[in-house]
């Protein structure tokens, strides 16, 4: 194959799109299982990397001696390489092939999460979890283009997309459940929780090997001055998100705010250079050259579908703000307010587990019936009542009076946006983008994540430092000797402010998807155990 700079025509594309979407499934029903299991596996082990060792944290910070900070870190190392990364690795994916990008992905984790077992002091082990997140960058956008390159739209891939999106609330509770289990009564405490995510990436690993298909590669080069802009860019303002509220002098210590500006400069450079490189690529009179090679992320995909790209890349991201601060403000009510030991808490999440399955079904079944617009907007309208229950939450009231319910409905809130929003992407991406497509849909998500618990936490901090200061105390440093009034008060608000994101997205879903229509689709593939070929009928023409 040539290695020369080409300049792909958007009839080819148009083209590869359509044999995509017509293309005969040539391999058995059990090998499709594989995959779709192999695949919200790296989605699993993702979720439960943070939540497992976010229930370990208090044993690790007497474990290794660390200080508050290095104890943040532990968690946000591993958010802020895998979320900065997403884009450039899911370019590379598009690029080099998928498969051997997830696989290079799940040996990083494999490699990286028995370092971290081994971590004999803070340091060591925020750089190793740093190396982790790494890896996780690699797996999640591969695996959504190995998933949208595997099953053409059919009902098939409803279940496929389904299945992976059920895997971020079932991570998580399979996360809290395994870490409070084994840091309370395993042996080598926290550190088990490393072994075990190991020890799950190895087996997804050889699972990938045995059951994705060969890898579908291009010759373009790679656009290393955008990956550089947009990753520095993400690392500065996501860095910023999360140290500015514990720096020394808060908002205002001067170096958040350099660089809170330089993030957003770079931000900007890296869209003027995607958009100059765009032009360049559609405009037939201008040379290629080494400079000039294909965007990492063409700026016209935000306006595919008459700007419903950007629409529902916008929801995805408020609805992760809400989702993930509702995960953390409840997770700290229980063992903060409520006093719960690790083990009590976890079990007051199980239920995302359970429902988390049962969502998975729920969607797959309704998916190819049901319009995009009502996914997205009781989706967004659950996650927010999730939200206002822990907000109107009476602590003497039973568990099953408030924090059941919202437990449960926030599960299908997260659910229907995650696997409605990545099958409709999945629907408009081009072949040669489906990764990168993927992986800015998730970027979106981990910029919602860090947005959404810098915005709850500084409502949070203002509400308790003012309820005390009524009261006539003067909160210290760490917060320690807040009255129990202005505590609940500040994780009441906290929850007040998940509600708003998801309601902003509820309204922001409801204007712009009306007349997107149903994103799933009625094809039924049939697989067969020989060699023979396998053919796709379609049960509606349009789906």
């Amino acid at each position: 194959m040539s290695k020369e700079l080409t300049r792909p025509s958007i009839r080819q594309d148009l083209t590869d799109l359509e044999k995509a979407k017509h293309h005969d499934v040539q391999r058995s029903l059990w090998r499709s299982i594989f995959i779709i299991v192999t695949c919200t596996a790296a989605m699993v082990v993702n979720t439960a990397n943070t939540s497992s060792v976010s229930i370990s944290l208090p044993t690790i910070e007497k474990d290794l001696n660390i200080t508050e900070a290095e104890l943040q870190w532990i968690i946000s190392a591993y958010s802020l390489s895998s979320g900065c990364l997403l884009l450039f690795f899911g370019r590379l994916a598009d690029i080099y092939g998928r498969k051997k990008a997830f696989m290079i992905g799940t040996l990083c984790q494999v490699a990286f999460s028995l370092g971290c077992g081994f971590a004999q002091n803070g340091i060591s082990l925020v750089v190793l979890r740093a190396f982790q997140g790494i890896g996780a960058a690699a797996t999640i956008p591969s695996a959504l283009g190995i998933l949208a390159h595997a099953f053409p739209p059919s009902r098939m891939r409803s279940i496929a997309f389904a299945t992976f999106a059920a895997g971020a609330p079932v991570g998580g509770a399979f996360g809290m459940i395994i870490g409070g289990v084994l840091t309370q009564i395993s042996s080598t405490h926290w550190r088990s929780t490393f072994y075990l995510v190991a020890a799950m990436s190895t087996l997804t690993s050889i699972s990938g090997m045995i059951s994705f298909d060969a890898d579908v590669t291009f010759t373009e080069a790679v656009d290393w001055i955008g990956a550089s802009l947009v990753t520095v860019g993400l690392v500065l303002i996501v860095f910023v998100l999360g140290q500015g509220e514990v720096a020394s002098q808060g908002w205002k210590t001067p170096y958040i705010i350099s660089l809170l500006i330089i993030g957003i400069i770079m931000i900007s450079l890296f869209l003027f250079w995607e958009r100059y490189l765009e032009q360049v690529m559609d405009d037939p009179s201008r040379a290629l050259s080494a400079w000039t090679p294909p965007p990492l992320m063409r700026l016209s995909l935000w306006t595919r579908a008459k700007g419903r790209m950007a629409v529902i890349l916008v929801i995805a991201l408020l609805n992760w703000c809400g989702f993930i601060s509702w995960s953390f403000w409840a997770q700290l009510y229980y063992q903060n307010y409520l006093l719960l030991t690790p083990m009590k808490t976890m079990l007051r999440f199980v239920p995302l587990f359970v429902v988390g399955c049962l969502c998975n079904v729920f969607v797959a079944m309704f998916v190819s019936k049901l319009p995009l617009v009502i996914f997205a907007v009781s989706g967004t309208l659950l996650t927010a009542s999730a939200a206002i229950l822990f907000a109107l939450i009476d602590p003497t009231a039973t568990y099953w009076a408030f924090g059941f319910p919202s437990t449960v409905i926030v599960v299908f809130g997260a659910d229907f946006v995650y696997s409605a929003g990545t099958i409709f992407i999945a629907k408009i991406a081009l072949p040669h983008e489906r990764s990168v497509a993927g992986a800015l849909f998730q970027t979106m998500t981990q910029i919602g994540i860090a947005v959404g618990l810098t915005v709850s936490t500084l409502v949070f901090n203002i509400v308790v430092k003012d309820e005390s200061a009524d009261v006539g105390v003067s909160i210290n440093s760490a917060g320690t000797n807040a009255p129990r009034s202005a505590q609940l008060k500040g994780y009441r608000s906290a929850q007040w402010t998940c509600a708003s994101f998801a309601l902003i997205a509820a309204l922001i879903a409801a204007l712009f998807l009306r007349g997107v229509g149903i994103v799933g689709d009625k094809t039924i593939i049939k697989h067969v155990d020989s060699d023979q070929t396998t053919a796709a009928q379609s049960e509606s023409k349009d789906g």
